[in-house]
């Protein structure tokens, strides 16, 4: 314990004497973790949509123009019986309008510009989230041949390509994330080699009085480690600032459009990235000082 403190101590001092250079590790750190950050944010903001567009539990039945009333009735008590949907709700035209003309108020005008006809009455149905694709399609297809039914919209297409979007972003993060990683490694690396290179007299004095390479290398190894963490940290706070300023004036658009609001990186995602940082810190520390001192 009391080697701890004597090592996080030398460790302290000697980055205050090499403030300059160590702040210039952990801003490049810093600018390395902000791209990769940024590349999970919106990673996890993607996965919230699909998560919200997959069990959305939404079908919508678009009727035909001519279709009677009374068939129209008659489909909306047929529909409400089955055992998979949970509501239904019929949208005139004239709602379809209005409801797009609330949606999307900065072009209202244009939308109330439209003939009524341009905007077809549908059935809203509420569909259990449980309900598996296989049987999705199989009520739909049933529902396509109704008379009085012109299209139906379970919108697993957007959802689909939604999923491919986010297995191809995946793909690139891991490879921005080994770019990250080789980034830390060679930065770290570096400054603690240049840091064991001015502290030279140092390190010699401290051989000659007996010290152990133990004791010589721990502080360089804290040193590694604290620059990892705090470039890590450093990206996280610029991240949270930037994420929350544009949240705050484009949230209530965002979350109207796609349904669902922005969300910031959770809470162990942002621990992962400070831990990965300490890590990373401490293994470039440790590959810095091979060649400079003796194992």
């Amino acid at each position: 314990m009391i080697d701890s403190i004597g090592t996080t101590r030398r460790a302290r001092r000697g980055m205050l004497r090499e403030w300059r250079l160590h702040a210039l590790s952990v801003f490049s750190l810093a600018v390395a973790f902000v791209c990769l950050g940024a590349a999970l944010l919106v990673l996890t903001n993607l996965k919230a949509l699909e998560d919200r567009w997959a069990h959305a539990g939404r079908v919508s039945v678009y009727l035909k123009d001519n279709a009677p009333a009374q068939d129209v009735e008659s489909l909306k008590v047929v529909l409400a019986q089955l055992p998979n949907v949970t509501g239904v709700r019929y949208v005139s035209s004239g709602q379809a309008r209005a409801d797009f003309a609330v949606q999307e108020d900065a072009s209202k005008g244009q939308l109330a510009g439209l003939p009524v006809e341009a905007f077809p009455a549908s059935l809203e149905l509420e569909v259990r989230p449980d309900v598996g694709d296989a049987e999705l399609a199989d009520t739909v297809a049933k529902l396509k041949m109704l008379p009085a039914v012109d299209d139906v919209e379970t919108y697993q297409a957007w959802t689909e390509r939604l999923s491919r979007l986010i297995r191809g972003g995946v793909a690139a993060a891991s490879l921005l994330a080994l770019v990250v990683f080789a980034a830390v490694l060679a930065v770290v690396g570096s400054t603690i080699r240049l840091a064991l290179q001015r502290r030279r007299t140092e390190v010699e004095v401290l051989r000659l009085v007996g010290a152990t390479d133990r004791f010589i290398k721990g502080p360089f190894l804290v040193e590694g480690s604290a620059q990892g963490a705090v470039g890590a940290s450093c990206a996280i706070a610029l991240l949270a600032a930037l994420f929350f300023l544009v949240r705050g004036r484009l949230d209530a658009e965002l979350a109207m459009l796609v349904g669902v609001e922005p969300q910031f990186l959770p809470w162990w995602g942002a621990a992962g990235m400070i831990l990965t940082g300490t890590l990373l810190g401490m293994i470039a520390a440790t590959f810095g000082l091979r060649r400079l001192v003796t194992v």
